[in-house]
């Protein structure tokens, strides 16, 4: 786990992160990320939109990371 400074200068704990899902042409390098510890959703910039990601409920053990399962694509608003 890693701690940085939120801009409130309290430490946000980071946690590895696994996405799983979505499309076939999301990148493998994107898969993998530290997110902080309290993030439930995750939304990633891709193409002409966005993926999202949610936390997989099943507890992890100490030292796994932790997995987010695809939920959807939105587009960016033009």
């Amino acid at each position: 786990m890693v701690h940085v400074p939120d801009l409130d200068n309290d430490p946000v704990e980071l946690v590895e992160a696994i996405l799983e899902g979505g499309p076939a042409h999301f990148p493998a390098e994107l898969r993998a990320r530290q997110v902080p510890h309290t993030d439930e959703k995750i939304k990633v910039p891709h193409l002409n939109g966005y993926e999202h990601f949610e936390r997989d409920p099943a507890a992890c053990p100490v030292g796994v990371p932790i997995v987010y399962r695809w939920t959807g694509r939105t587009r960016v608003a033009e």
